[in-house]
């Protein structure tokens, strides 16, 4: 093959990396798919301690990468992680499944072992997922760069393909009612088994197929161990190691401090929230003040930062389809779907299903367009992102209020919302992945994943904590009316209920009052949603205003 010639397939690795990629989604969404519903029935939690722990399990599983990236990157290398945190990860869905099959005779052990599994599969995925995204980009030669739009959105499928995988077959096996509508609580840990295994396939397939595919344009093996780099890796004139000094560790240090005394006891976070919010901006302080950075580098490397804190805000809507979303599809929606019943757990499906249909047009809608000279620059699509997120919401908010406290949601219209959700995504993963690859400077590229990530852990954590405000819905009225409370007039503070009707309603895991956010009071459904459609709106209209000062701030990078 002569040199001129450029190559137009993507390598064979890329699919090697996609398999894996694939069973280890297939893992994850299928056991997130039934955590919540998991929580509330069989461990009888309140579902706004559900939604929490869901949010911070979440969010910690962002956090962890970072550990996992500086661990690949100083010693184990790429490949020898993936494998430690795919075998981490089974063992954690075996743990919930054990969890899911003694909670009967002993509640307490059944929790404890619960936040063991979800511990040991918060830091497998920090093992696991930083190293597979930053070994897609190395796959491919520096002049053939533009294509990491494309490789990335290929790569997407397969995670969305796992997602859709994980989260039919799960669901099918671990979300069971009878036909009274009467759920078996001793299901869910079936949908925890078929996890683990799928997570052991995706392991032994990368192991067995690693070092044939997983290589460099010139052959050589790809996330070995880091004593073996080459110099050639790097782009010219830029340094290869970061250089911290004792004083900007130390100050990163104290500010991680500082700021987790300001989350915990100011803002009133818990634990793992104020972890993960103060982490975040230590660590995106401490790149900053590298005294090797050049102007430019630095200027790109702010950019990272300011998109980054946008799709916060992205993703603590978009979440709730794990734990609010999930509640109302179990409580109060038609689930009826061309006669098919679904199980509530399986309405998120939606989501997988199109992105894979649509990772392909959004694909090609980008190549016209950069075809043409007319392709937006990134921060413009991730702000039409949000802008889409922002009218789903308002959609499904004006939906609620027609229905009342006892009518029942169109299944059709929590599909639409996952409809426009997936557009939104699509608009924004992605692209928000590609752009730290192109903005980042090569020494950094792993931390600034992980700062990248850090941004979703932010948005899962406020997720849950906005979850965890879901007021009641339909069935909480209709169960407070068979133990004869007026559940409308208690929360209107019209009656007060007795100490026995509290403690009944409690039983019942029924919250006798309205959840605050930000000072307002919220009473129904229509005013939860319409929170969303508030943050991710004012959102998209400051991103678009930061668009000229960005593009200046990006130096040439698209």
């Amino acid at each position: 093959m002569g040199e001129t010639q450029v190559k137009t397939a993507h390598p064979k690795g890329l699919w090697v990396l996609f398999g894996t990629e694939m069973w280890e989604r297939f893992n994850f969404y299928g056991m997130r798919a039934l955590l919540t519903l998991f929580l509330v029935n069989s461990l009888l939690m309140k579902e706004e301690e559900a939604s929490l722990i869901y949010g911070g399990f979440l969010g910690l599983c962002y956090l962890t990468p970072m550990l996992g990236g500086f661990v690949a990157d100083r010693f184990l290398g790429n490949r020898n992680c993936i494998l430690l945190g795919g075998l981490l990860m089974a063992t954690g869905q075996m743990l919930l499944f054990t969890s899911g099959s003694i909670f009967e005779g002993n509640l307490e052990m059944a929790k404890a072992i619960m936040y063991c599994g979800l511990g040991v599969i918060v830091f497998g995925n920090g093992f696991f997922k930083p190293n597979i995204s930053s070994m897609v980009g190395s796959l491919y030669p520096k002049q053939e760069k533009t294509k990491l739009d494309s490789a990335f959105t290929i790569f997407y499928m397969g995670i969305n393909i796992g997602a859709f995988l994980g989260q039919s077959i799960c669901p099918l096996l671990g979300d069971v009612k009878d036909a009274g509508g009467i759920r078996d609580i001793h299901a869910f840990r079936f949908g925890f088994l078929a996890a683990s295994v799928a997570m052991l396939i995706g392991t032994v397939l990368f192991y067995f197929l690693k070092n044939k595919y997983v290589v460099s344009p010139e052959g050589r093996p790809l996330g070995g161990l880091p004593s073996k780099n080459e110099a050639s890796d790097f782009e010219e004139g830029e340094a290869q190691k970061a250089n911290f000094s004792t004083k900007s560790l130390t100050i990163a240090g104290l500010a991680f401090i500082a700021l987790g005394f300001f989350f915990h006891y100011v803002v009133g976070q818990n634990l793992i929230y104020t972890l993960i919010y103060s982490s975040g901006l230590s660590l995106a302080g401490l790149i900053i003040s590298d005294t090797s950075l050049t102007k430019i580098e630095r200027d790109r490397i702010i950019v990272i930062y300011i998109v980054s804190f946008f799709i916060i805000f992205f993703w603590a809507a978009f979440e709730q389809a794990g734990s609010s979303l999930t509640f109302i599809a179990d409580n109060q929606t038609d689930r009826n779907f061309f006669g098919f019943l679904m199980p509530p757990s399986m309405v998120q499906i939606f989501n997988g299903l199109f992105v894979v249909i649509m990772a392909v047009p959004f694909s090609i809608l980008w190549d016209t367009l950069r075809a043409k000279d007319k392709e937006p620059i990134s921060p413009v699509k991730l702000a039409a992102g949000l802008v889409i997120i922002s009218i789903s919401f308002f959609m499904i908010a004006t939906q609620v209020s027609y229905i009342g406290t006892s009518g029942l949601l169109l299944v059709k219209w929590l599909i639409l919302l996952y409809f426009l959700n997936t557009c939104a995504e699509l608009c924004l993963s992605p692209i928000g992945l590609s752009l730290v690859g192109k903005l980042s400077p090569k020494r950094f590229a792993s931390l600034l994943y992980g700062v990248f990530f850090l941004s979703n852990a932010s948005g899962y954590a406020l997720g849950g904590t906005l979850g965890s405000i879901l007021p009641a819905t339909g069935d909480k009225f209709a169960k407070a009316k068979e133990l004869g409370i007026d559940l409308q007039a208690v929360l209107d503070n019209k009656i007060t209920p007795t100490p026995e009707q509290l403690a009944l309603l409690d039983q019942h895991q029924i919250s006798a009052h309205n959840h605050f956010f930000a000072g307002f009071e919220i009473h129904n459904l229509y005013e939860f949603f319409m929170v969303f459609v508030v943050l991710t709106g004012i959102a998209a209209i400051i991103l678009f205003a930061l668009t000229p000062f960005l593009k200046k701030m990006m130096h040439g990078v698209r």
